[in-house]
């Protein structure tokens, strides 16, 4: 095997053999790489694109960045669907099969104890967010709000809506809150991440509830349907279930040094952000 080599995941023995012909970065096949009771997963990836300098300078190619991070995921899937990987970082290149197998034996242990606590464990990420009101989708650029008749109309109608929207958003925040407290009774463990910046990530509305849980595989289909079953119960509020996803969300900080974070996860997912992107090359190459 010739080439650099692009390090998706770490994990143990596969029960279930990977999707045949699955491909990833750059759409080159996966391979697995046994070393130490391990499996790293791994794809022969070009000099020209990822020796370190090419690779910091692709980091700041939004699009190039998205296409590997979909590849990067595609490869994650395919294992969650038969195991429980540990992903390594988005962009973890080493020089060759000999710096896989060091950094396997530098992190074996945490490695262990990581897919030990996460064994037959998926993650599943929900989302809160305030839908725009009838009253300003109706007041769009081709349709203007009317406009008010004197100043003493303009400052009520200013009052108005600063009102509705004050009332708005404490009533997002306790549905937000009462939702993500019934999840968490229904997780081993749960986090609340930054609300995303729909800027970035295109979404309608505005995002109030970003949280990750952890479960059980068996317990997943009974998870869903908790979280089906609060679709529409709040008018304006949207809910969006994402998942299952490897257990980005729950690794511990010294196995996290090696391994993506969940916002190179939701890079794949269309988020475009450079920020959630590290390069491992300089560790191999």
């Amino acid at each position: 095997m010739t080439g650099l080599r692009y390090v998706y995941a770490v994990c143990r023995p596969l029960a279930a053999p990977l999707q045949a012909e699955l491909t990833g970065v750059a759409g080159a096949p996966a391979k697995l790489l046994h070393h130490h009771g391990l499996i790293a997963v791994v794809s022969q990836v070009p000099e020209r694109d990822f020796a370190e300098e090419p690779l910091r300078a692709h980091l700041e190619d939004l699009d190039w960045l998205a296409a590997t991070a979909r590849g990067h995921q595609q490869v994650i899937d395919a294992l969650t669907a038969v195991t429980t990987p540990l992903p390594l970082r988005l962009a973890t290149v080493f020089r060759d099969d000999s710096g896989v197998r060091v950094m396997i034996e530098e992190r074996e242990e945490v490695f262990l104890r990581t897919l030990d606590r996460l064994e037959g464990r998926v993650e599943w990420g929900v989302k809160v967010y305030v839908e725009p009101t009838g009253q300003e989708e109706s007041a769009g650029p081709d349709r203007p709000a009317p406009k008010p008749a004197s100043g003493r109309d303009y400052l009520r109608q200013r009052r108005m809506k600063a009102r509705e929207h004050e009332d708005t958003w404490q009533r997002a925040e306790r549905f937000a809150g009462r939702l993500h407290s019934l999840l968490s009774e229904h997780a081993e463990a749960a986090r609340l991440h930054a609300p995303q910046n729909s800027a970035l990530s295109k979404a309608s509305g505005q995002n109030v509830l970003n949280a990750a849980y952890l479960v059980p595989r068996a317990k997943s289909e009974e998870f869903v349907e908790i979280v089906d079953r609060t679709k529409g119960e709040e008018p304006g509020m949207r809910v969006e279930l994402t998942g299952p996803w490897a257990a980005y969300s729950f690794v511990e900080p010294a196995a996290a040094e090696g391994t993506q974070s969940a916002e190179g996860r939701r890079t794949a997912e269309g988020t475009h952000t450079a920020e959630s992107a590290g390069s491992a090359a300089g560790e191999g190459s």
